[in-house]
């Protein structure tokens, strides 16, 4: 399960070399076109497409690969048919009905809605992978330490918050890896996970849980052990090798992803639908 979801790529890119604090505030922003609503199912397929192929092209710019992406949304196929069971099961006053499943009506909507759920989650996958894959662990901390800073003064843990945050970005791949590891190991004795019935399944999983926890929590006392030795203190004063400085360069760029969000913010609440303005009759 080789999966850059999490890890960090270097490379000399302009992405790699944007400001960490520009390039978090640009990807929360960048969310807001992915989780809008459009007035028509068609204009929310085509802003999807328009995200799509704008974060493919951060992702080429970044040398994160298109397999890599497709193996860290792998896991998302069970998601996919319990949101198309969900709304399937979900009435539609004035919606068209494509078949029947015995007395149950099945609608377009139902199928289009279970759709466009999975799309923002593929997005929202996509975009996370490019801030972690072109962003290096402590950076992100220092980006978010940063964003957090204010709330320090009235009490709130933003160093605390800032580095678990980091951390736990950080072992993602660890624990995909993890997982890989632990299910050839339960595959070389005789556990099937994809054969069987469902309490057969059960077993196998729980059989993959158990172990997987085990070393998630050895893993966190050695990180704790090894902080500990490096004296790492949250709430003491603390210095940084590589001071980070905002540049032109960094403005330009974020303000081409605030134009984006403007223009996908404008299309969301004035209600622009380009099919509709053409005359065509589509969802």
């Amino acid at each position: 399960m080789n999966s850059l979801l999490g890890r960090y790529v270097p490379y000399d890119s302009f992405l790699h070399r944007m400001d960490p604090r520009a390039k978090l505030f640009a990807v929360i922003i960048l969310m807001i076109p992915v989780f809008m609503g459009y007035p028509s199912f068609s204009m929310s397929f085509v802003m999807a497409g328009i995200s799509f192929a704008l974060f493919l092209f951060l992702c080429i710019a970044g040398h994160i690969s298109f397999l890599s992406l497709l193996k860290s949304i792998a896991s998302l196929w069970l998601m996919a048919i319990l949101l198309l069971i969900f709304y399937c099961l979900t009435p539609y006053s004035d919606g068209q009905i494509l078949f029947y499943i015995g007395t149950l009506p099945i609608y377009l909507e139902s199928i289009l809605s279970a759709v466009r759920i999975f799309l923002r989650l593929f997005l929202l996958i996509e975009l996370t992978m490019v801030l972690t894959s072109t962003t290096k662990p402590m950076d992100l901390t220092y980006a978010m330490e940063w964003y957090l800073k204010p709330f320090s003064y009235i009490g709130f843990p933003s160093a605390e918050i800032a580095m678990a945050t980091s951390l736990a970005l950080r072992f993602i791949p660890t624990i995909l890896e993890d997982v890989g590891r632990i299910m050839r190991s339960q595959q070389s004795r005789g556990v099937d996970f994809r054969h069987g019935r469902i309490s057969v399944r059960l077993r196998a999983i729980a059989s993959l849980i158990v172990p997987l926890f085990v070393s998630a929590f050895s893993r966190s006392y050695e990180l704790a052990d090894a902080l500990a030795c490096r004296g790492y203190d949250p709430k003491g004063k603390r210095s940084r090798y590589r001071v980070l400085r905002f540049t032109l360069m960094d403005a330009f760029k974020l303000l081409v992803a605030i134009a984006y969000v403007g223009a996908a913010m404008y299309l969301s609440l004035a209600n622009v639908d380009f099919f509709a303005l053409g005359g065509l009759d589509v969802i």
